[in-house]
């Protein structure tokens, strides 16, 4: 029944075996099945050897990790205590009427592959963080479901943080659903070998994402560049445009250190290089950039078009996602294109000698891997295989991979602060340099707001380098008066977020240049700070300038979360955990200990109320009035700033 071998406690039952062991400070690895228990690495990095205490009775066992307490009864039943003896997890129970208990693995007949279902008694007023990113306006997560699964501006992080003082991984990259309801939460996988998850206990939301971060890896030091301004829109389209740009930048004495050629600046998708008619001479404009202290990120798509040079020698060598059923089209953009496989080791090796060759070898450091999900034109994962399993089974831990592909390049060519811009990730995905961004939102002040929340929860989920599209996505005129105060709002919020980044397809369309090639794709309309009108000009330079004095601050943020896993951008609950009021603000957060910030998400809101937490007094950033905490705050909000707060009498360059 009960066994132990060094420091794993083992139940095995009727075929079924569970394993619980130490993993990490404070932390337990939980796995299950009636096949043999894999170690599949996933997210978690290998554990450092502990020694952990394990208690067998006739009727349960225990294995206890520092401040984490597993018991096991001889019916199955786990139970998870923090060093209290307070419960913090507890699988639902298993009765003769119901038939089901808190794990259940349904066989798929004919194979060792299972429907898993996670049960687990329901603490209804309980409060839930992270899980990634998930376009919607609720911050805490208690009543939601969430699929877990990755779309454009859906990231599906497995990692949620609870008040009652715990972590808790889903170990599990299969596409699934949790359902965090007030009378029971479940978790479930479509297809998996086994259960497996992560749980650490903690008295406060750092020490548990730092417990996370040392489990799962932390980001590398982020490049000083990386924390300066980053100039993008939908597509620049040619050598000779985007350079006009940067120059303009220059000749205006603006701060810029990151410019952006965007997709189609190719041939054909899956070329992986310049189009020379467009861009003749990728390796002089580079350097001209680096004479003007800009970094050129240039973007990569995993899709591969069918007319690719690559694509025969790709399919022969099993470099392309599968199609079990129907044609091998799985995307369908400007032609018919497979996905490269980032889960096969040789396909990633593949990829990089391509990259290295056409970008890298020209000065090109920074990439942005954009339709990293993958997208996939129809979302029927069981249709689709990878080299390490179908698409049911391990989809979610794509993005993860393709960011490896180019951290593994880069570090073979001894390359320091790795940092590349991602549209998804999964836990992670971070120690391979993932900066990741909230995809192709709307233009609106509705979506404004979800990002705020969405931000704060990829935090949580152990993300520390997150952006956003500053003004959205789709849409947005630079001559309309309300898209003009939309962008200085998002705008001003972008200076206090990890990385400052413009980006959009804004009014008018602009069609393509020729008929081959980079040529075949428009763009929109302008998107620099000089294209939204006089006052939004003055609005944004001061702002630029502000960031630039911030730069010394948040280089010290980007140490600590290098190495200690603590996010740049939190909720208030990190830093005051101790006052229940902060639990429940979702709508501003602290960046770094000094800082204290108030976006303003409503359309011609000129002030806001402001929750200044317990336990520190506050200083207005631009009166220098102070007020003790505990309170909330009727703070004016003209439309040149944004609410900001200094905490303890913190001094940071917020005016000049």
């Amino acid at each position: 029944m009960f066994r132990s071998v060094k420091s794993r406690l083992i139940r095995e039952y009727d075929h079924e075996q569970v394993w619980i062991e130490p993993w990490g400070t404070n932390s337990l690895r939980v796995r299950a099945s009636y096949a043999p228990i894999t170690d599949e690495a996933w997210a978690l990095l290998p554990a450092d050897p502990s020694e952990a205490e394990i208690k067998i009775n006739q009727d349960n066992a225990t294995i206890t990790n520092g401040k984490i307490k597993a018991e096991i009864t001889r019916n199955g039943r786990i139970t998870i205590f923090n060093q209290k003896g307070e419960i913090l997890l507890r699988e639902s129970e298993h009765t003769y009427q119901l038939k089901y208990g808190g794990r259940e693995l349904i066989a798929h007949p004919g194979s060792s592959d299972f429907d898993l279902t996670l049960r687990l008694e329901s603490d209804p007023i309980e409060k839930l963080y992270g899980m990634g990113q998930y376009q919607q306006s609720f911050f805490n997560l208690k009543g939601c479901q969430l699929d877990l699964t990755h779309r454009n501006s859906q990231v599906s992080v497995p990692f949620v943080l609870s008040n009652l003082g715990y972590g808790f991984l889903w170990h599990n990259p299969a596409i699934g659903r949790v359902n965090f309801n007030l009378n029971i939460t479940e978790w479930s996988a479509t297809s998996t070998k086994q259960l497996d998850y992560w749980i650490t206990a903690g008295d406060t939301p750092a020490e548990i994402e730092e417990a996370y971060a040392s489990s799962t890896g932390k980001v590398p030091m982020m490049p000083e560049y990386a924390m300066g301004f980053w100039q993008s829109k939908l597509r620049y389209r040619s050598q000779d445009e985007l350079l006009e740009v940067a120059r303009e930048y220059k000749r205006r004495n603006l701060p810029i250190s990151v410019i952006v050629a965007d997709f189609f600046h190719w041939t054909n998708q899956g070329d992986w290089k310049f189009d020379p008619q467009y861009w003749p001479d990728p390796k002089s404009m580079v350097e001209e950039l680096k004479e003007m202290g800009i970094e050129l990120m240039v973007s990569i798509w995993p899709t591969v078009q069918t007319e690719s040079d690559n694509y025969v020698e790709m399919l022969e060598k099993g470099y392309l996602l599968r199609s079990d059923r129907g044609v091998r089209t799985q995307f369908q953009f400007l032609g018919q294109n497979a996905i490269f496989d980032a889960t096969n080791p040789e396909a990633r090796t593949y990829l990089w000698n391509i990259i290295k060759k056409n970008y890298y070898d020209y000065g090109i450091k920074l990439f942005w891997l954009d339709e990293a999900e993958p997208e996939l034109s129809v979302y029927d994962h069981d249709i689709y295989r990878y080299h390490i399993g179908s698409s049911k089974q391990v989809g979610n831990i794509y993005p993860s991979n393709y960011s490896q592909t180019f951290f593994e390049g880069m570090t073979k060519e001894k390359q320091p602060n790795i940092i590349n811009l991602v549209r998804s990730a999964w836990a992670g995905s971070q120690r391979y340099g993932a900066l990741v961004w909230s995809g192709d939102i709307a233009s609106t002040f509705k979506v404004f707001g979800h990002q705020v929340r969405a931000g704060l929860h990829m935090a949580i989920a152990g993300i520390p380098w997150w952006t956003t599209d500053i003004g959205g996505f789709h849409g947005g005129d630079p001559n309309d008066p309300v898209f003009q105060e939309l962008i200085i709002r998002w705008f001003q919020y972008g200076v206090f977020c990890p990385v400052f980044r413009i980006h959009g397809d804004r009014k008018p369309f602009t069609p393509g240049p020729g008929n081959s090639g980079g040529g075949i794709c428009g763009s929109g309309g302008p998107n620099e700070v000089w294209s939204y009108g006089e006052e939004a000009y003055e609005i944004m330079v001061n702002h630029l300038f502000l960031r630039e004095r911030l730069r010394p601050y948040i280089s010290q943020l980007m140490q600590v979360a290098s190495d200690k896993g603590t996010p740049p951008m939190r909720p208030l609950f990190y830093d005051f955990p101790q006052d229940s009021k902060t639990w429940d603000v979702g709508d501003q957060y602290m960046f770094g200990p000094d800082l204290l910030v108030a976006p303003i998400l409503e359309q011609g809101a000129r002030a806001r109320s402001v929750y200044l937490p317990e336990g520190a007094t506050w200083t207005d950033a631009y009166s220098g009035e102070q007020f003790d905490g505990g309170i909330t705050k009727f703070t004016e909000a003209p439309l040149a700033r944004i609410p900001l707060f200094l905490k303890d009498g913190a001094k940071l360059p917020i005016t000049q």
